[in-house]
């Protein structure tokens, strides 16, 4: 049969089927009037057509659907004694005289259905008949089909709670006993067509006999309807039976697929209170059988049965199903030496996610699960495999996604070992994913030891792995490591020793990753140090040892070496940002020596590191601005940090860069408050020299382009006349702003000069000072516009 072509094939069935309509055609003439004995002849003559060995079971399929229509017709017509005259009793004798035993059985068990019906003798005799006379046909195709017609024609008749037929618990058992023989013998014939013909046609054989799998799951589907089937005949008769086929049959495509049945058809609550039995039959079956697939779908089934309610919990508390499901999956790992590891992930990605809906408070069996995992993988140190590696990461997320609180997390001891197994590429992925959850669910890491297990599960992405070579998208690279920064936010905690440790532990991580990754993690930690320095604001101390409680010097010393690693990198304009935070955090408490020192570590930056003119330019103002707001410094210091600010400010590369900042410095001897600083000489100074660098900006930009340009650096100039006016500055006087005014309005009238509208909008100004009177309107009175 499997050697033939599928032209020859198609002529065979062409005629099967042509043979079935012929004699069909003479059977409905024979029913029509009635004549008994031609029916007989003429249904025996179409049965015969069944007895081929030629076809495929797709093909013989399509001749028995043919048959099949024509014994329902067949059946209707022996109900009704009146047209054939004949009682059920006499006719079920005078079928079994036809010539074939094939056409004879299946006119047996049509017969039969209506002898069932009639009532007229036990069904559970009849029953049994019918399916030890099946034995007489043991040809695997033609007998598997004979066996599932009596399956169907039976199906309603069977010995059941509430049926027709309905009987005690005796007669329940007679119903199983005829389902679990014929299931039985229908195995056997599936599981014998591996051997028909010869081996080299194994591939299309097993993809046949796949084909005809559901007419052996059909009787335990029947079994699984049967109301009178209930825990206690299932768990002493139904499953031992089936499993005991099971495990004998030897065959990988029957173990696998009534297994798989098994688990499918009957209710979670018998799988439940079964469990023990059920399991012990995984390791005996084939090594070859995807055993892995089969109870990774009896945990997902049994772990949504235990989501279905709350009582049903303690029922899996009493079977000890975790500890039965994790036995049995250790065992089955063991027998099957070849088992891939994404096999064996597979299983143990079931039991986890079995493990978390059942026993979410158990941490202690998350862990369990994850260690078994860990000692399989223990003989691969790294996963090649695409999907292992997927399983791994599922593995790695389900408790993340369950608690959605990572700490939880960091408590599992072999977490980190399971990590370790992943590739480098997926090490990362999964890093993401744990700093991701964190993000989502707001979780703080607020112990040191925490922190010490979140930064090694994410090892990946703050440092190099051994073995990476795979160079590193540059834009990835930024994503990874600003997720790293928004991290560090998250460690937090109120006391000032452990926050410290939990800084100092970063700061030990961080460095291990190398100079290209601290212009990313260098800030947020810094600011992480400052936020505890402000919260320790006062506190006194001096630093004798390493265990000695925190302390603001003690904190200032460690973002000192932090801040002098990132200047090193080169990242000479980031680090200067961060010593001046730092000054200002030290100004907060009151330590002018290191305010001191932060400054000098800015002005070394400025001069050794930054050569850039507009970075130059930017870190003047940025100085001006710190410095200016610090009110811990004596005079002598305060007048040597502004000295050295004003000399950089003059000695910049552009003279309208020159000109603002030297304009800027004014603001270094005034500020506004209580104790402020107001040396209005000085302020003048600055303005005056601004005014005289803008003048010569001006005379260099008209012999360059033949042309003066506007007029912004004197409007600047001319607005912080006016601040410095309105703030009471008595060096600033009208008369000056007058000046100024007027010499503005003489470059204007140059034919060469632009209008420009910040100086229309600053004369606007200037006049609804005047127009407001009071005190402020006296004092721009004398302003002639």
């Amino acid at each position: 049969m499997l050697l033939i072509g599928a032209e020859d094939e198609e002529k065979w069935l062409a005629e099967g089927i042509a043979g079935i309509q012929h004699n069909a055609f003479y059977l409905h003439r024979a029913l029509d009037s009635n004549n008994l004995r031609d029916a007989l002849k003429y249904s025996a003559q179409m049965l015969s057509e069944l007895r081929t060995s030629k076809l495929s079971p797709q093909k013989y399929y399509e001749l028995y659907m043919r048959a099949f229509d024509e014994l329902r017709i067949l059946e209707m017509f022996f109900k009704d004694e009146s047209k054939h005259g004949v009682s059920v009793v006499d006719l079920y004798e005078l079928v079994q005289h036809a010539g074939n035993i094939l056409p004879r059985l299946y006119l047996l068990c049509t017969v039969g259905s209506v002898y069932i019906k009639s009532k007229e003798a036990p069904a559970k005799e009849l029953l049994q008949d019918l399916v030890e006379m099946c034995h007489g046909v043991q040809h695997p195709i033609r007998g598997l089909f004979l066996r599932s017609y009596l399956a169907q024609i039976s199906r309603d008749k069977l010995l059941d709670i509430g049926s027709d037929y309905e009987g005690d618990a005796e007669t329940v058992m007679d119903a199983v006993e005829f389902i679990l023989e014929n299931f039985t013998e229908m195995n056997k014939l599936w599981v014998r067509m591996q051997l028909e013909g010869p081996g080299r046609v194994r591939e299309k054989r097993e993809k046949e006999r796949s084909a005809l799998q559901e007419l052996v799951g059909k009787n335990l589907h029947v079994l699984s309807q049967i109301e009178g089937v209930d825990l206690e005949i299932y768990k002493e008769t139904v499953l031992p039976r089936v499993l005991e086929q099971v495990v004998n049959c030897k065959d990988d495509l029957s173990q696998y697929y009534l297994m798989d049945c098994i688990i499918q058809v009957f209710p979670d609550e018998y799988h439940l209170q079964t469990l023990e039995m059920l399991l012990a039959a995984f390791p005996q079956v084939q090594p070859t059988v995807d055993i892995k697939t089969v109870l990774s779908r009896l945990m997902d089934r049994l772990s949504k049965y235990a989501a279905s309610s709350a009582d049903v919990l303690t029922e899996f508390l009493q079977v000890e199903a975790f500890t039965k499901l994790s036995n049995a999956i250790e065992k089955v790992i063991e027998m099957q030496v070849d088992m891939p590891a994404v096999g064996a992930i597979t299983l143990y990605v079931s039991l986890l996610t079995f493990t978390l809906r059942v026993h979410p408070d158990r941490l202690d069996y998350v862990d369990q699960v994850l260690g078994a995992c860990v000692k399989k993988l223990s003989s691969i140190p790294k996963l090649e495999d695409r999907w292992a590696t997927k399983q791994l990461v599922a593995l790695l997320s389900a408790p993340l996604e369950k608690y959605n609180d990572t700490v939880t997390a960091l408590t599992l001891s072999n977490y980190p070992r399971v990590m370790d197994h992943l590739d480098n590429g997926t090490n990362k992925v999964m890093a993401m994913v744990i700093i991701e959850s964190i993000m989502k669910n707001n979780t703080c890491i607020s112990t040191a030891d925490k922190v010490e297990v979140l930064f090694e599960l994410i090892k990946g992405l703050i440092k190099d792995l051994d073995g990476a070579t795979d160079e590193l998208d540059e834009e990835d690279f930024k994503d990874e490591q600003n997720s790293v920064a928004k991290l560090i936010h998250m460690l937090y905690n109120n006391e000032p020793e452990e926050m410290l440790k939990i800084i100092c532990i970063v700061w030990k991580h961080t460095m291990a990753g190398g100079p290209k990754r601290l212009p990313f993690t260098v800030p947020s930690l810094v600011f992480s140090a400052l936020r505890l320095v402000r919260q320790m604001q006062g506190q006194e101390g001096d630093i004798v040892g390493e265990e000695v409680p925190a302390t603001p010097k003690k904190i200032f010393q460690l973002l000192s070496q932090m801040i002098e690693a990132l200047s090193a990198v080169p990242s000479p304009e980031l680090a200067l940002r961060l010593y001046l935070q730092c000054a200002k955090a030290a100004n907060g408490c009151d330590l002018e020596y290191v305010a001191y020192e932060f400054f000098t570590q800015v002005f070394v930056l400025y001069e050794e590191e930054i050569a850039n003119s507009k970075a130059q330019v930017t870190a003047i103002h940025l100085i001006i601005g710190a410095l200016q707001r610090m009110n811990v410094f004596n005079v002598e210091n305060r007048d040597t940090l502004t000295h050295k600010t004003t000399g950089y400010s003059a000695r910049l590369l552009k003279k309208p860069d020159q000109c603002r900042a030297v304009y800027a410095c004014s603001h270094l001897f005034w500020v506004d408050g209580q104790d402020g600083i107001r040396d209005g000489e000085r302020v003048l100074l600055c303005l005056k020299r601004a005014l005289r660098i803008a003048n010569a900006a001006q005379q260099m930009a008209s012999i360059a382009r033949d042309s003066s340009g506007p007029l912004t650096l004197f409007v600047e100039i001319l607005n912080k006349y006016l601040y410095y006016f309105e703030k009471g500055n008595k060096q600033i006087t009208a008369a000056a702003i007058q000046h100024l005014i007027e010499l503005i309005n003489t470059e204007m009238q140059s034919d060469s000069a632009t209008s420009d509208a910040f100086l229309a909008s600053t004369l606007r100004y200037i006049q609804f000072q005047k127009q407001r009177g009071g005190v402020m309107g006296a004092k721009f009175e004398s302003i002639k516009l």
